[in-house]
């Protein structure tokens, strides 16, 4: 009988420019043992994210980057297979950070039982999780949404996106989105539901912009950066607001964008026109977790916001996949299946 192991992705190197195969490895390890106090969980689904990139990053910034040979790291769904814990059972499922990783043993902190009954597992790290949460206090907070406001988002069939878009609806407002294929244009003003969207992949982009918003812009909910920002910046209205989420345009930069200095430019803008534009990060905002699942999954369940999941078999393909979401090919939520889910 073969013994069994856990395979992990670890970081091979840190990246420079846009990640490659060869940044990673798949490593075997022997399954671990929870000792006194402590629990091993099997990895369900393994969430990728743009933010990942940044902590393959050396030097600082504002959360812990993962060191060459450490497994990447990641929020999980997993169900409990063996525990010395009293808050948790075997077969408990629960949200948890075991990283690229089959299994991974806690002690309990940080882990968060879920009740498959309420809502899909694999939503704990989706709309009902981390990216939906992004997307609630970054257009509600930081954005400070009003009824009427005329709203852009970028990514805006992505997994914080597709949510801004959405909700900026629910609250009365006109929404235009930002996605790249058509495909993904036709999802955001059909299933989603928006005013409009435009494709970043269009040679004419910022006029394509420009005549989807003729009273310009109040709240620009910013994923993206790049030539996306470029377009947005000119139509911004007086005392619109820039939550900015991410800029996943600029993550694999290895150096300054060739071309004059904008910023100039961009701040006499931001003064004429009182623009706010603030930076988030959402474990600041904890406090709002118990009214974002109220609000979140009280439109779930009304039929008034939908989501969609891309998923990926296997943790073989994690590296792939990672790879291909900073190129804008995943439709959705990207998610690993590391294990089969037995409530599905």
């Amino acid at each position: 009988m073969s013994t069994p192991v856990n395979r992990q992705v670890v970081l091979n190197a840190h990246p420079v420019g846009a990640p490659v195969e060869t940044d990673f490895a798949l490593v075997e390890s022997p399954l671990p043992v929870p000792g006194g106090g402590e629990l091993l969980i099997r990895t369900i689904y393994l969430s990728l994210d743009p933010y990942m990139r940044g902590r393959m990053n050396p030097g600082p910034s504002y959360a812990k980057g993962v060191e060459v040979g450490e497994v990447m790291t990641a929020q999980t769904v997993g169900q409990v297979v063996a525990s010395n814990h009293d808050g948790f059972a075997e077969g408990d499922f629960v949200l948890s950070g075991n990283g690229w990783q089959e299994y991974a043993v806690s002690d309990g902190q940080g882990v968060r039982p879920l009740d498959p009954s309420v809502a899909p597992i694999s939503t704990a790290v989706g709309v009902l999780g981390m990216p939906g949460m992004t997307a609630y206090v970054g257009l509600l907070d930081v954005g400070e949404l009003k009824a009427g406001d005329q709203v852009v988002v970028s990514a805006a069939s992505g997994a914080v996106g597709a949510v801004v878009g959405q909700i900026a609806k629910i609250k009365g407002c006109r929404v235009v989105g930002i996605a790249g294929a058509q495909k993904k244009c036709d999802y955001v003003t059909g299933e989603l539901g928006l005013d409009a969207c435009v494709s970043h992949y269009s040679d004419t982009l910022a006029d394509d912009l420009r005549a989807a918003c003729p009273d310009g812009i109040d709240l620009y909910f910013e994923n993206v950066g790049g030539k996306v920002f470029d377009a947005v910046v000119p139509l911004l209205n007086d005392f619109a607001r820039m939550p900015v989420c991410g800029r996943i345009a600029n993550y694999n930069m290895t150096e300054p964008p060739a071309g004059p200095n904008e910023v100039p430019r961009l701040m006499g803008l931001v003064l004429v026109h009182r623009v706010m534009i603030r930076g988030f990060i959402v474990f600041d905002h904890v406090a709002r977790q118990p009214d974002f699942i109220r609000d979140v999954g009280g439109w779930i369940r009304s039929g008034e916001l939908t989501y969609r999941e891309d998923v990926v078999e296997g943790i073989e393909h994690a590296v792939g996949a990672f790879r291909g979401l900073l190129r804008g090919e995943n439709f959705g939520k990207l998610l690993v299946r590391v294990s089969d889910d037995p409530t599905r």
